[in-house]
């Protein structure tokens, strides 16, 4: 099957673990890997691809579950070429590999205040526009201009924030897009308040969230008014464990992996908590983790 896949300038590997790419430490193997060199050649390897052969596109995987059987096709995950950060004067020209600390570290460095809560989400700019990410009072919503992406096609297209359709923990990317640069709008700013700012996001999130663990973002979004955390907290399930999988104590909207749990314990834990907390309060969380691939 490997010799029927188009020429690739990038590196392609065949059967590889996704594992040890992912935050949470579990899933299987991507049928074929691919970390194309640049966009001219993810552009090329896409318009030859047969369409009959599935793509999915992963980033630093902070906010995903990869299931145990792996992913067949091909799993894009963009790395050098795709992560240069361009400073201008009012904003940011960004590769969507680039990670999001590292995005607010370079405006801080440029004296651009804007994006100060970009330090707090773990992740890369392309998986942050995939679903509008944000976090201590700012999502990429607010300050996107555009994205460029490459369609199924080959074809770069460039969508204005409003062609993506943001809302909360979403986005209308065209299907089997893949977002290769951004621009983000920033302002100038107080270098040493911008510093404070970051240092002061830094600084919450490692008091309440288990940063430190195998762990993701997020497990499920807030409903309209509420926090899923507290409805999470009320049914009971701080502290659930399903084998090594465990809700964490500290932040109970966050799955742990123990050591040596597996996709199916995350996941299974993951929808035993939403079917106590529609027990107990009503409600029916909606994932805010991305679970992909063939379940064993």
């Amino acid at each position: 099957m490997a010799s029927t896949l188009p020429f690739t300038r990038g590196r392609m590997k065949e059967n590889e673990s996704l594992a040890p790419m992912t935050w949470f430490r579990v899933g299987g193997p991507a049928e074929f890997l691919l970390r194309p060199a640049d966009v001219e050649d993810l552009c090329d390897f896409l318009r030859l691809l047969p369409l009959e052969m599935p793509v999915t596109v992963i980033g630093a995987a902070s906010n995903l579950i990869i299931r145990d059987g792996g992913i067949n096709g091909v799993v894009v995950k963009l790395a050098r070429g795709f992560s240069e950060i361009e400073v201008e004067a009012d904003g940011l020209v960004v590769g969507a590999a680039a990670l999001d600390v590292t995005v607010s570290e370079h405006a801080a460095a440029a004296g651009l205040a804007g994006v100060e809560f970009l330090s707090g989400i773990p992740g890369t700019i392309g998986g942050a526009v995939a679903m509008n990410a944000g976090a201590y009072g700012g999502e990429i919503a607010d300050v996107l201009d555009w994205a460029d992406v490459v369609t199924r096609s080959g074809e770069v297209r460039r969508l204005s924030v409003q062609e993506l359709g943001l809302s909360y923990r979403h986005s209308s990317l065209p299907t089997d897009a893949v977002v290769v640069r951004v621009r983000l709008r920033a302002q100038q700013g107080d270098v040493s308040l911008i510093a404070a700012r970051i240092a002061e996001i830094r600084s919450k999130r490692g008091a309440s969230q288990p940063v430190r663990a195998r762990t993701g973002g997020s497990t499920f979004a807030n409903p309209e008014g509420q926090k899923a955390w507290e409805l999470v907290d009320a049914a009971g399930c701080r502290g659930l464990t399903l084998g090594n999988a465990r809700v964490s104590d500290l932040h109970c909207n966050f799955l742990l992996n123990l050591g040596g749990a597996t996709a199916a314990e995350l996941e299974g834990l993951g929808e035993e908590v939403r079917r106590r907390v529609q027990q107990k309060s009503g409600v029916s969380l909606r994932w805010e983790i991305k679970r992909i691939g063939v379940p064993l």
